[in-house]
């Protein structure tokens, strides 16, 4: 009986190259790049073939092969997330460059949590909903079982509550920007 050498692969390709539609797709639904996508396919067959003798026989080819994708498209994604996103030197706008300091930003977070709870419960829930949640108006005074006016009324002194308390003894002073409802 003579062992065909070539079964491997011929087993490899029959299983494997039928799957490259679908992988496209689900790599294309994950980074949303073609060219992106593409190279994580490409990667992606690449693995498999490298480690094909290690899948189980008995295992499914296709779950093995969305599974090797799914786990370097998140390792690719936690990469980039810890790298940040890249621009060239040359290419990249000084605007883009450019940051605000961010040592207030923990203090400011602080001293705004510490101003809410100053706050009555009633302006603070509606200051919530609205700020925060980015409910309309209209949707917080049913959400509170409370008419419209006393929505405008509780939201307009809770804003200055809270004005007056960051701008009170704080170093850290608010512009009345941080305080108006998102459009």
């Amino acid at each position: 009986m003579r062992l065909d050498r070539d079964a491997p692969l011929h087993d490899m390709k029959r299983l494997v190259e039928p799957q490259i539609p679908a992988l496209r797709r689900y790599a294309r639904a994950l980074v949303r790049d073609p060219v992106a996508a593409d190279d994580l396919v490409q990667d992606c067959l690449e693995r498999a073939i490298s480690h094909w003798s290690q899948r189980r026989q008995d295992g499914d080819a296709r779950t093995w092969l969305f599974s090797i994708l799914h786990n370097l498209a998140v390792n690719q994604m936690r990469q980039a997330a810890r790298r940040g996103r890249h621009d060239s030197l040359e290419t990249a706008d000084e605007a883009a460059l450019a940051h605000q300091p961010t040592q207030e930003s923990p203090l400011l977070q602080r001293d705004i949590i510490k101003a809410l709870a100053t706050l009555p419960e009633e302006q603070r829930s509606v200051l919530l909903l609205v700020s925060v949640e980015e409910l309309s108006y209209a949707e917080a005074a049913r959400v509170l079982d409370i008419p419209l006016g006393t929505v405008m009324s509780r939201l307009a002194r809770a804003r200055e509550k809270l004005r007056e308390a960051m701008n009170g003894g704080n170093v850290v002073r608010l512009d009345a920007s941080a305080f108006r409802r998102p459009k």
